[in-house]
This record gives C-alpha cells, structure tokens and sequence, in this order.
C-alpha cells in the first residue's frame, strides 16, 4: 500500500509539471506549428516513467486541450485506511524503581490497545530537574524493541546523575531522581599515578617504557603534603572524609599483580599499598604462585576465597570500616576495622596488567545488609 501510495504521488507531480510545459508550449506556439507541438506533448506525456504506471493521458480530437485520467488513482487513494495514532503511555511512578545503581522505569497505557508491537525508550543522564536543557552534553540514548511495560536501565554512574527519561509515542517526560544514598564520584589522578601506567579517566594500563632513568620528584597537594605515588601505584582525586562510599574495580587476571584499596595522601612516593601504616588494600600476586591477601601496615592475611576479577570497596569512614566484595555476586571477601585519623584516598596499585575503576555507585542494598550483619 506504501508503494502504491508513493506511486500516485510521484504520478501527480509529474502530471502537474507536464501540464504545466504543454500551456507553456501551447501557448507559444503559431497556428501551422499548433498540431505539432500538441503530438509532442501527447509524446511527453505517454513516455514519462509515472504516467507508465497507471495514468492515461488523452488528447481530445481537435487537439484543443489535453486530458490526464486520474479515476484510478483516486479509487486507491480513497480506499486507504490509516491506522489510528495510539495513546501515550503514563508513567507508573508507583512501579519504578531506583536501587543498587539500577534504574527500573514502569508504564501503562490509557487505553487498552492490541496493535502495538513494541515500545522505544529514551534517556538520558542530566544534572539538572525539569526539562532537557539546550547547552546539556549528555546524548540521548535510544533503546529500541521493548516487548513489556517496562525496562531495568543498568550502568556506571547512574547513582550519581538525575536521569530524564520518556516512553515512546510523545510521552511526556519523566526525571528520575539521584539515587537514595550518594554516589561517590572520582577520577583517577594522572599527574601522581607511577610513572609506568598510561591513564586514561578510570582506566589504567601498565607501559613497560613509559619510565624514564630520572623519575621526577614527587608531586604535592596544598600546604606540600606529598600524594600517593606509591610503587606501580594510582590514587583517586578525590578525599573521603565522611559517609559511607562505595567503588567497585575491574582488573586483567593476567596482571603479574594487583591492589586496591584506599590511603591517606601523606603515603610516601615509593611506598607500597598495603605494606605501611597509612594505607589497607587486598592484593592478588600472580608472580610465580597465586596468592590472594588482605595487607596493611606491612602485614598479610591470607584470605581463602576465590579470587574475583571485578573487586567492590565499601568504606565508611565515620565507623572506620573498609570492607571488599566480590563484586558479581557480593560475597564478603575481607573486613578492616581501623581508626581513621585523616582522610583517606582510593588506591591502586598493577604491575603488568591493567584495570578499571567504576565510580558514582550506590552502596548495593545487598552490601549495607551484609555489612550489618557482619
């Protein structure tokens, strides 16, 4: 029916152009030229792709005036049914959910209707309420060929960022409130990272020849406190001085070796994570035999679980707990009660590997429940 319809268009704008030329050549043209310029037209006319595919064109006997026979057309045109423009669906606010750095969106329609086969979701993360703003970076994303009601929007960050989203159809927006409990966002700080990891955000990857024969003096904060520069290490850029935080990171298993967990910025430059009083990491040692520990203040405890490859961290730091977790399926890896005196950092350390760190998480329920209990 498309086709149809795009052929009878295309066959009416042909035909109001050809009539257009054949006044125009009429028009012009001398009594003895008359009946040539007219067998012309009718040539024109008969020959022209739309006019081939139904139209008829006729010219009357004396050659006066020409003729398009649109009947045909008209009958499909007429015979065209459309199908009625649907409802917009309602957002369901009592279905929709924000929790463990998911963001489920829920939606009804008006008006039961069989015909629609699929809904499409936008949104899109903003830092400010009410309607899209014109200067916003945050692209649109689009999610095509959902069958149900509703959709689980999963992702870094989403605890950190208000969320607008909108139904298909013309919906009306919606804005989705930050998460319940906050979202911890940082960087990682390339300026203090060794002088063997190439970063890029969150991202860190070893380089065997980014070192170089002088390695430079250490980077400082205000007031001159050196930055954690520990050995193979990298540290976040931003200071946790309170509440409860949490980060999760994911490493190559390749890595010779690996470690995260958090310091004070005082942490000398070649210091290693784990191995001082100012810093409490897990660390995995690929080098040789497979070892797996929980390290602070130069002491090690060997922790008999499976190794994960995607670490989480919760800290809080009013009640000094530094706790790890299997990130995939939450499993308690290790616990550190200690008595923070200052604020502390995130910290990393990789020797021959790579990792990646996700910040702007909610604590996951799963976590906070866990942690009561233990």
């Amino acid at each position: 029916m498309q086709n149809q319809l795009a052929a009878c268009t295309k066959a009416l704008e042909s035909s109001e152009e050809l009539l257009e030329t054949a006044n125009q050549t009429l028009e012009g043209a001398e009594n003895h030229d008359f009946h040539q310029a007219a067998k012309q037209i009718k040539d024109s006319v008969t020959m022209a792709p739309a006019f081939r595919l139904s139209l008829k064109a006729k010219v009357s006997d004396n050659m006066s005036h020409l003729m398009v026979d649109f009947a045909q057309e008209r009958r499909m045109l007429q015979s065209l049914k459309f199908l009625p423009v649907p409802s917009a669906p309602e957002i369901d606010m009592a279905e929709s959910l924000v929790a463990d750095n998911c963001v489920t969106l829920a939606w009804r329609m008006p008006d039961e209707d069989s015909k629609i086969d699929h809904y499409v979701l936008e949104y899109r993360k903003t830092n400010f309420e009410g309607p899209p703003r014109v200067k916003e970076d945050q692209p649109w994303m689009v999610i095509e060929g959902i069958k149900q009601t509703e959709y689980t929007l999963t992702g870094e960050g989403l605890g950190g960022h208000l969320l607008t989203a909108a139904p298909p159809a013309g919906a009306s927006g919606l804005t989705v409130p930050r998460a319940p409990s906050p979202a911890f966002m940082f960087r990682l700080d390339a300026s203090t990272c060794h002088q063997n990891l190439k970063v890029e955000e969150l991202s860190v990857e070893w380089d065997a020849m980014g070192g170089k024969v002088n390695p430079p003096p250490p980077h400082t904060h205000d007031r001159g406190v050196p930055t954690p520069q520990g050995s193979r290490g990298s540290a976040g850029d931003t200071l946790i001085d309170g509440g409860d935080h949490y980060w999760e990171v994911r490493y190559d298993r390749d890595s010779k070796a690996f470690g995260v967990g958090v310091a004070y910025r005082t942490l000398g430059k070649f210091d290693q994570l784990g191995k001082t009083s100012s810093s409490w990491c897990v660390h995995l040692n690929n080098w040789l035999q497979v070892s797996f520990t929980a390290k602070h203040n130069n002491k090690a405890k060997a922790l008999d679980v499976p190794v994960p490859d995607c670490i989480g961290v919760y800290c809080i730091f009013p009640e000094g707990f530094l706790s790890f977790y299997n990130a995939r399926t939450k499993q308690l890896l290790h616990t550190f009660k200690a008595r923070f005196t200052q604020p502390v950092l995130p910290a990393f350390m990789v020797w021959c590997g790579s990792f990646h760190v996700y910040s702007g998480l909610q604590v996951p329920s799963t976590v906070k429940c866990l942690q009561k209990r233990n």
